[in-house]
């Protein structure tokens, strides 16, 4: 059995590339496509504040409990019992598995650019026929490479995310050459959404969940760590990156298309952008740097997905099945059950229409209980040992999670609870297992 571990430069790679997957080159349309430059910046600034205390959250709690492996699920656990224990693995399991349906419908739209056009539509928005042919084959290669072995895995995806960072440097350097102060100004003031700020901004508050969804990658993999420390600062290091890349992607394609236009354009719009500045060679690299994109991080959102339903398991939330590991110490049953239900979500893609927006807004909504309940362990410790900095810190993330929960709006958050309702079945069924089993071992 492979015992190898992942070492810092890997595991904030993990946490980057799970968070900077295809949602960066569609930003700069969705957020104007809502949004003016004036809530563009308060949006990143809350957005800001309230991710890096939600990271300083999962560093603390990496430390502070290093008994608790796998983050997201046992801490939930720890603070508020089984059942919602296994609400937080459920709602993050399916944000995951639906999250990485996502990323293949996007990287086989981004394939589309070069292959489609209004009279022949090959791969249109990733819910093609040959859509399906081509993501169910790259989804069965995941799942191979991932049954590899978890380092394994790690090492390929690290690889990838290096890569995936060219292209977004050159939008950079491009669009900060042609950026016009006077073109971000009518953006910034522009009021033709006829929208009050306020509500431009809580509109936003999904996309920016969505591109730092994966902040607690390291957090998830923290028993496969080779030093506990390395794990928050992977966290960190990660979480400053990609805010990093999204504010400047953002703001500098606010000064070089008007805000009208940049909501009308095609998706990759960073592709669309880059075109218009450099010509075909823009498409070209951006398109190339969504596919490596998407691919490295369905990579790493397959490896989480894979790791919360054998952590879960180990405390009876899941079914005991999926205690199961292979020779290469990967929860094999974990990734099948993963594997499959990507494969079936994609079959619905195509026959319901379905695209990538409206699979990111289940998603995002999935994942907003798990971010919520991290942060409310981490308040309810620091109370406990009257930690006054800590209770500060846990005090912002938490109610940073609760604008979301907010920001949400009603129709999607009655949709998380239809998916959690549908948790409880498993739950009930993993419950009595697990009991019995327990009943089994003192008669034993």
């Amino acid at each position: 059995m492979s015992a190898a571990k992942i070492g810092l430069l890997s595991l904030t790679a993990l946490v980057f590339s799970s968070m900077v997957g295809s949602g960066v080159f569609s930003l700069p349309q969705n957020m104007a496509q809502v949004a003016n430059g004036s809530a563009l910046l308060v949006a990143w600034l809350i957005t800001g504040v309230g991710i890096i205390f939600l990271a300083l959250t999962l560093l603390h709690l990496t430390r502070q409990r290093p008994d608790l492996d796998g983050g997201i699920y046992n801490y939930a656990r720890e603070g508020f019992g089984e059942l919602i224990g296994f609400c937080s693995a459920w709602g993050y399991w399916l944000c995951t598995t639906i999250g990485i349906v996502g990323y293949v419908v996007i990287a086989f739209s981004g394939v589309g650019m070069f292959t489609d056009s209004k009279d022949h539509i090959i791969f249109g928005e990733g819910n093609t026929l040959y859509s399906l042919i081509g993501s169910s084959i790259f989804v069965w290669l995941v799942h191979w490479l991932v049954s590899r072995g978890i380092k394994e895995a790690a090492i390929v995806n690290l690889l990838a995310t290096i890569a995936k960072i060219i292209p977004m440097v050159v939008f950079i350097f491009f669009t900060f050459i042609a950026f016009k102060f006077d073109l971000f100004k009518l953006n910034l003031n522009d009021f033709s959404l006829k929208v009050p700020l306020w509500q431009q901004v809580k509109d936003l508050m999904l996309i920016t969940l969505w591109v730092f969804t994966g902040i607690e990658g390291a957090v998830v993999l923290s028993s496969r760590a080779k030093n506990r420390y390395d794990i928050g600062k992977a966290t960190i290091l990660g979480v400053l990156l990609a805010l990093s890349f999204y504010v400047m992607v953002t703001v500098l394609a606010y000064g070089v298309v008007s805000r009208e236009a940049l909501a009308g354009m095609h998706n990759p719009s960073m592709a669309t952008i880059l075109q218009q500045l450099i010509g075909l060679p823009g498409t070209i690299v951006i398109t190339i740097g969504l596919i490596i994109s998407v691919a490295s991080s369905y990579l790493s959102w397959t490896l989480f997905a894979t790791e919360i339903p054998y952590l879960a398991a180990k405390n009876g939330a899941f079914p005991k099945l999926f205690l199961k590991n292979n020779q290469n110490n990967v929860p094999i049953s974990s990734l099948w059950l993963t594997t499959l239900v990507v494969q079936g979500a994609l079959i619905a893609v195509y026959f319901f229409n379905k695209n990538y927006t409206q699979l990111l807004l289940i998603s995002s909504v999935m994942i907003l209980l798990p971010y919520f309940l991290v942060s409310a362990f981490y308040l309810k410790e620091s109370i406990r040992h009257k930690r006054t900095p800590h209770i500060a810190i846990a005090s912002v993330a938490s109610i940073y999670a609760l604008w979301l929960l907010y920001a949400a709006g009603l129709d999607l958050l009655l949709l998380s609870v239809v998916l959690y309702l549908v948790g409880l079945v498993i739950f009930s069924i993993s419950y009595f297992e697990h009991k019995k089993s327990l009943k089994q071992n003192q008669l034993n």
